[in-house]
Order: C-alpha cells, then structure tokens, then sequence
C-alpha cells in the first residue's frame, strides 16, 4: 500500500515537471529537474526490487521454519530474479556495478543499435573473399587515442533526458543514444584491436607442452584488452550494420614469436623509434575478418587464422546492454574458439562484461565477471576473474587467473594485477613473470584504404561519421548517422515484406554458434 501511495506520488512528481514550460526560468528541461526525475525513477525500481527480495526472504524462512536460524539465513540473498543481476549464458556473472555509455567493452559495445546498412540484393559468391587483395593493404596510420568523455552541460542535459525515460534493468538495444558517446570506430574493428600484440598469440602454438599452450593462452588473453578497450576511455563504438564486414592483416617478425618464458622479451619496454620489420620471408602473416550477422539480436562474429603456424579463431559474440541507474552495463554473450591444428587441441573461451560508470560526469569503463578458458583434450583449463571496483575503497581493473589440470586438481599457473597495467604471473616451480600492458609493442594492423574497400566495410560505411567526429561536428555526425539508420530501417522492412532472410557473406550459423564458412581446419 505504501508501495502504491509513492509510485502515485513520483507519477505527479513527473506530470508537474513535464507540465511545465520548454523554456524560461524553470523549465521542464531544467538539469536538476531532469535529475530529480532520473533519480526518483531509479530509487523507486529499487525500492520495489528491494520489497521483492524481502518477501522472497520471509516466505523462505516461513517455509523453513523448523530450522534453526542463523543471521546469515534471516539476511541471506536468494538473487534477484530480475534484471538487476543476470547469469550470462558465457558463465559471466554481470554484477550490479556500473557501466556508461561505451559503453561496451568497448568491451563491450552496444547499447544502441546504431543502424544497420544493408547488402544489395546481389549473390556474393564464396570467392569473395578472394577479393580481399593483400597487396592492397597498408600498415593503418589511424590514431585510435580517444580523449576521455567529460560530460559538457549541454551534453549532462542530453543524458538526463535520456534517463528519465529509462527504467532500471531496461534493454537498450533498441535505444539511440547521443553521437558524442561514440568513439571513431567500429566494433568489428574493435575485435581486430584485440590482436594488436600478435605476437603474443602466435607464441601460443609455440609452447612445448599443453600446459606450456594454454598458459601462453592465458599470458595473451589477459593483454588483449588493454589495447583493443583503449584503456578505460567510456566511449562506444559503432554498432555494426547488418552485412558489415572488415577485414585486415598484420605482419608479425618470425623472431618475436618466442617459445614458453623466452617471450618474456616481449614485455620489455618499447623502442618507438624502432619499427617492426616488413620482410615477408621474415614475417608470419596472420589474417582477420569479422562480419555483423545479425541485427536482431546483435551478433558479431570474426575470424583469425595463420597458416603457417597452423593457427585459428572462430567466435560469435551478442551484445546485450542493460541501464543500471547512473551507468549500464553490457553483457558479451557466446564465445570463441582457438584451434591449434598441429596438436589437434580447441580451447573454448568466453569474454567479460563491461561497465560504463559515473555517466553523469567523467564516464571510464571497468570490465567485470568470471570467464573460462577450457581445453577437453587436453584437462587443461583457467579461470580469469575480472574484479569490479567495490564501492568503498579497493583498487580498479584489477583481474585474477588461475590454470589448472583438472585430472590432477593441480595448479600450474596464478595471474594478478590490472588487465591494462602491470600483469605478475607465478608458475607451479616458482618462477614469476611480470608484463606492463603499457610498455608491450604494438603491431600495427595492415588495411586497404577506403578508396579499395567495398561500401559496407567499417571504414568505408563509417567514414562520414567518423571524420564529422574528428571535426568536432556532432550535428553533422548525427545526421550521417541518422541516414545509416533509416536505410537499415528500410532495407529490414523490404526483407520482411519479402519474406527474404539476410544470407552472411563469411559465417554460417551453426547450433547456438556461427562459423566461418572456409576455415583452416577444413583446407
């Protein structure tokens, strides 16, 4: 009943402001007022979860009221049956802590489904790929330093606007968010970013032993954010249109490719001076696709191999993003797959989730929950803890990892640190290691320019958008953007008047997962 007389209250509390003017010394958009709508929204979906999980409680305890009681009973937390908490189906536990406008990983992505330009109605044979001329490819001189997104007041107003129409555990796909949030790239080229140390990952089928392969495994999945997520920068990147693609290659020194604990080279510190060399006898050559399947629900999808290391990933990832109050958080559900060809092994692994917080003011992004990296053949497997920073005190992007074999229960290997700082690994003899994310050498990915793309690659597609952000010209971007959006509206009810299905150029669905549709293990 009191329950009733407040959502009656803050109901009049949002008609009394709605009811005043757009303009003038007290306006309906005025920020405090937009606050106060935002906040009392979200106090009131936690109150109402609130009396939920206390009902929940007492109905346990009258339900089990022959036992004995201890506090921790009384107060136990039987978890939210709600939006609140949400057990992914990659195992990632998203706790109720906080993400912005990114407002995915970066890790993340896709709050909004920033529209979704479609293929032509032309069959593309299997040999397009072929069309992907490597001689075309340049190293990419693109700056992808994003600047940290303080929120201007016009910009704070914009947002709490948004947010008074957002209830708490809201899905936001389908929810357009404010161009300034968006940082100058795609996702599908945020995936590629994630190899931006090659090295690292070919020296994985370089490891002796299996134990030596999935550490090395978990030496490079623990480095790969923090280049590919630029930090903790709370911008997001373009959510893919449906059918696009990106493509990109990189060329890795045959002798930065160590075995097991001789990579240690790796993480010395950077001669920025010194640039990699481009000798292909030298080099091995590892290539990237990545492709938007789906629109509805969003899924992404890419591909990595090196044939002459006998190397491959396949994985699928749908970005489900939640509004948590002042942040949102995105869930990275599916997983991928490491095939290492020359000792018949698979390594199955599932990604974190993002959180984007303090939206209202400075946003920066965390990364947070439990992934599992797990080799059948082999026993082998790891668990990586991704920390979220607790409310009071405690340090931020702090990660934990543990490798075990599972037959002998033993464990090989312990990780901490932060996933874009300072990295010690401790091995089953005492040995340690230690890895600064910031001081690792980046290769720079190889790319065709955008005058050789084809008009749905992320460059290409994006390129109007992207330079209006690199002006500065929000209204501009916004309407570049607005148009993708209409032509993907247009083109999906064309599809659904036809009743025609969108057919992937690369990828193949398969079970719950996609495949691409010419791997290494099939040639």
């Amino acid at each position: 009943q009191i329950m009733s007389q407040v959502e009656g209250q803050q109901k009049n509390l949002v008609q009394a402001i709605e009811a005043l003017p757009s303009s003038g010394p007290l306006s309906a958009l005025d920020q405090d007022l937009l606050l106060l709508k935002a906040t009392s929204a979200a106090t009131l979906s936690c109150l109402g979860e609130c009396l939920t999980l206390l009902q929940q409680s007492m109905h346990q305890v009258g339900q089990h009221h022959n036992r004995t009681l201890s506090s921790e009973g009384i107060l136990g937390w039987p978890g939210p049956k709600s939006h609140s908490t949400e057990q992914l189906k990659n195992g990632a536990l998203s706790s109720l802590s906080s993400a912005s406008a990114n407002i995915t990983w970066a890790i993340v992505p896709s709050a909004a489904q920033d529209g979704q330009a479609l293929q032509p109605n032309t069959e593309v044979s299997m040999l397009a790929s072929e069309l992907i001329l490597v001689e075309d490819e340049v190293t990419d001189t693109e700056d992808n330093e994003e600047e940290d997104l303080g929120v201007m007041d016009d910009q704070r107003s914009v947002i709490l606007h948004l947010i008074s129409q957002l209830k708490l555990g809201m899905d936001l796909t389908r929810v357009v968010l404010p161009t300034f949030i968006l940082e100058k790239r795609s996702l599908l080229e945020m995936y590629a970013n994630f190899m931006a140390h090659p090295d690292l990952f070919l020296s994985i089928a370089a490891g002796a032993t299996p134990e030596e392969r999935i550490i090395c495994f978990v030496e490079y999945y623990l480095t790969a954010f923090h280049e590919g997520r630029k930090g903790a920068v709370a911008k997001k990147p373009y959510n893919p249109i449906i059918g696009e693609t990106f493509h990109c290659s990189w060329d890795v020194p045959k002798d930065k490719v160590k075995a097991f604990r001789t990579n240690g080279a790796s993480a010395v510190s950077k001669d920025p001076t010194k640039e990699f060399g481009q000798d292909q006898s030298t080099c091995y050559k590892l290539r990237f696709v990545a492709e938007q399947v789906s629109h509805h629900p969003p899924v992404s999808c890419f591909y990595c191999e090196c044939k002459e290391k006998k190397m491959c990933v396949n994985a699928h990832v749908w970005t489900k993003s939640k509004f948590m109050g002042m942040s949102i958080g995105v869930s990275m559900v599916g997983e991928g797959v490491l095939y290492l060809m020359e000792h018949e092994e698979e390594y199955v692994f599932t990604l974190p989730s993002a959180y984007a917080r303090s939206i209202l003011t400075i946003p920066w992004v965390e990364l947070g929950g439990k992934v599992n990296i797990n080799c059948a053949r082999t026993g082998y497997s790891a668990t990586v803890t991704f920390h979220t920073k607790p409310f009071y005190g405690g340090k931020v992007h702090r990660v934990t990892a543990e490798v075990k074999h599972n037959p002998t229960n033993t464990i090989v290997c312990k990780a901490q640190g932060e996933w874009n700082g300072t990295l010690e690994f401790t091995y089953s003899n005492g040995e340690t290691k230690v890895i600064d994310t910031n001081k690792l050498p980046v290769i720079r990915k190889k790319i065709r320019p955008i005058a050789k793309q084809g008009p749905l690659e992320s460059r290409h597609l994006w390129q109007h958008v992207t330079n209006s952000l690199k002006e500065g010209n929000i209204d501009a971007a916004t309407e570049h953007k607005h148009r993708l959006e209409e032509r993907q509206r247009a083109e999906e009810r064309q599809r659904v008047a036809l009743t025609t299905p969108w057919k992937p150029k690369y990828f193949a669905k398969e079970g719950d997962g996609w495949l691409y549709l010419n791997p290494l293990w099939k040639t």
